[in-house]
């Protein structure tokens, strides 16, 4: 059972407190969604989480490891995952090859010359395109694929890396409203059977209302609400800021 912890987390851009005194906990089998309007924080926040930016002041722990101050690889290699708003693939390589240089990585056999990579961990990556319903397109370049495939990919390769912690920053940007649904109804599949927790940006209501376990909402940097969609959802403070400015 693993645990994400964040306490009293901090992190400001000259005269602007972009977040402040944030805490949550994360744990498995969790689909947690953390939305709010533009600019209330998000990207910052999943940025602290991984890495990527170091806080001001605050601590993020992993089963009770201190994650602050260790490179984004480290975390990665931890078991915390991440998925990003534009897909990050290789254009130019299979979608088998894709998901395969993360299973090298993950096993640090990235740059071995004993052995063609596009050999390496072939099995292992066509379960996982499988998984995400992507195994007959393993051998196309993702420079072809349609946006929602690409989507599905990325997963697989974030799944690849054995994340006990999954953070998806927009999962179904730039998807059509069937695709994100569905990519989403994988997700919470993907959470159930392998006991992840995931934690998830999105602006799409439906998406969040229909699969999110529990929602955090920030508003300029703090959280204003903590708690299942049902009761979010008639929070009259989340209403004001946020969910009011949708209807």
């Amino acid at each position: 059972m693993s645990q994400l912890e964040v306490t009293d987390l901090a992190r400001g851009f000259g005269g602007v407190q972009a977040v402040r005194g944030v805490s949550f906990t994360l744990e498995s089998g969790e689909l947690l969604a953390l939305i709010g309007p533009n600019g209330a924080g998000k990207s910052t926040c999943f940025n602290l989480l991984n890495g990527q930016l170091r806080p001001d002041s605050g601590r993020v722990r992993l089963d009770g490891v201190d994650l602050v101050g260790r490179t984004p690889r480290r975390i990665w290699a931890m078991g915390v995952g991440r998925t990003f708003q534009i897909t990050a693939t290789f254009a130019s390589m299979t979608v088998a090859e894709n998901v395969q240089t993360v299973l090298l990585s993950r096993a640090r056999r990235l740059f071995g010359l004993w052995r063609p990579a596009s050999r390496q961990f072939r099995d292992e990556a066509l379960a996982l395109l499988a998984r995400v319903g992507m195994a007959d397109q393993a051998d196309r370049p993702c420079g072809v694929l349609a946006y929602g495939d690409l989507k599905r990919v990325e997963l697989a390769m974030a799944l690849a890396s054995d994340p006990k912690i999954l953070l998806m920053d927009e999962p179904t940007a730039g998807m059509a409203p069937a695709e994100r649904l569905e990519l989403m109804a994988l997700t919470a599949a993907l959470v159930r059977e392998r006991g992840l927790a995931v934690l998830f940006t999105e602006h799409d209501m439906d998406v969040v209302f229909g699969h999110a376990t529990r929602l955090l909402v920030l508003d300029r940097g703090t959280i204003i609400a903590d708690g299942p969609p049902d009761a979010v959802r008639t929070d009259r403070r989340v209403q004001a800021v946020y969910l009011g400015d949708e209807s």
